[in-house]
C-alpha cells in the first residue's frame, strides 16, 4: 500500500495512491489517490468516498517527523572509501531536525555558507509506532513502511565543524517521497533492490541495499537501544558510492526498485 500525503489548495491530506507504477518508477497515467481519514500512523487506514486523479494533487513530504530523523552514515562500504574513512564497528548516527524535511518536487535550497553541497540516495525507513530497545527480529513490528530519500550535505561544512548537525540539517536538506510503501518485504532489502541517483539524467550512484553493512533490522535494534523513536521518525540507511556535487539549477532523482522516484531541483537560497 501506497501512502501519500497530498494537497489540491486546501489543507493536507492523506491518501492510498492506487495503480502500477511503469518501468522508471512513476505511476501510470490511470492512477488515483484515494483520500484517507486522517494519519494512518494514529488513526490507521480509513478509507474514505473521495477519490483524486493523481494529477490533479500535489504530492507532499509523506510524512512529517514528530521529533527527528536518525541518519546512519557509512553503511556501504564503497561510499565509506570514497571518502576515505574506515568502516565503522557500529552503525555511526547523526541527527537532523524535521525542519530540513521536504517533498517531492520541492526546492533543495543552496546556502550561502557552503560551496560543495552533496546528494547522498538513500532508503528511508518510516517508524509507525513508539518503541525502545526493540530487538531486531522484532524490528518488523515497529517499521509503518520505507520511502526514499536524499540526504543533502555540505561536505565543506561537514569537513570543517568537525560535527554534522549544520552539514547536513540545514532547511530543505532532507527531501522525503513520493510515498510511503507499508508492503515491502525487508527480505528484498538484503537480496538487494537497486538504490540510483541521476544528476541532469546522468546515472551517478548504482548501488543495491544488499551491500548495506547495517541491514535495517541491526539498525531499528541499535537506534532504539540509544533513544526511544516515535511514530513518524525516520531512519536513514545509508548511501552507496557515486556522491558528488550539485549546483544551482541541477535536478536530482533518486529511485528505488519498489519504491519509485523522489525528484528535487537545487535553487539558490
Amino acid at each position: 500500500m501506497r501512502i501519500v500525503r497530498f494537497t489540491t489548495g486546501d489543507e493536507p491530506s492523506y491518501g492510498v495512491l492506487t495503480g502500477e507504477l511503469d518501468e522508471f518508477g512513476q505511476p501510470e497515467e490511470d492512477a488515483v489517490v484515494v483520500a484517507l481519514a486522517g494519519d494512518p500512523l494514529y488513526v490507521g487506514i480509513k478509507l474514505l468516498d473521495t477519490e483524486h486523479r493523481l494529477e490533479d494533487v500535489r504530492l507532499l513530504a509523506p510524512v512529517l517527523p514528530r521529533s527527528k530523523v536518525v541518519g546512519i552514515g557509512r553503511n556501504y562500504a564503497a561510499h565509506a572509501a570514497e571518502l576515505g574513512h574506515d568502516l565503522p564497528a557500529e552503525p555511526l548516527m547523526f541527527l537532523k531536525p524535521n525542519t530540513s524535511v521536504v517533498g517531492p518536487g520541492d526546492p533543495v535550497y543552496y546556502p550561502r555558507q557552503t560551496s560543495d553541497l552533496h546528494y547522498e540516495g538513500e532508503l528511508a525507513v518510516v517508524i509507525g509506532r513508539i518503541c525502545r530497545d526493540i530487538p531486531a527480529e522484532q524490528a518488523t513490528d515497529v517499521i509503518h513502511g520505507y520511502t526514499i530519500a536524499n540526504d543533502v550535505t555540505a561536505r565543506d561544512l561537514q569537513r570543517s565543524d568537525g560535527q554534522w548537525a549544520r552539514a547536513k540539517g540545514m532547511d530543505s536538506f532532507c527531501p522525503l517521497g513520493p510515498w510511503v510503501e507499508t508492503d515491502l518485504d525487508p527480505v528484498r532489502f538484503t537480496e538487494g533492490l537497486k538504490v540510483q541517483t541521476h544528476l541532469n539524467g546522468d546515472l551517478k550512484q548504482d548501488g543495491t541495499t544488499a551491500d548495506m553493512i547495517f541491514d535495517v533490522p541491526a539498525l531499528v535494534a541499535h537506534v532504539s537501544a540509544a533513544m526511544t523513536l516515535l511514530p513518524g521518525d525516520v531512519i536513514l540507511t545509508g548511501t552507496p558510492e557515486g556522491v558528488g556535487p550539485m549546483e544551482v539549477g541541477d535536478e536530482v532523482e533518486v529511485s528505488i526498485e519498489g519504491l519509485g522516484t523522489l525528484t528535487n531541483k537545487v535553487v539558490r537560497r
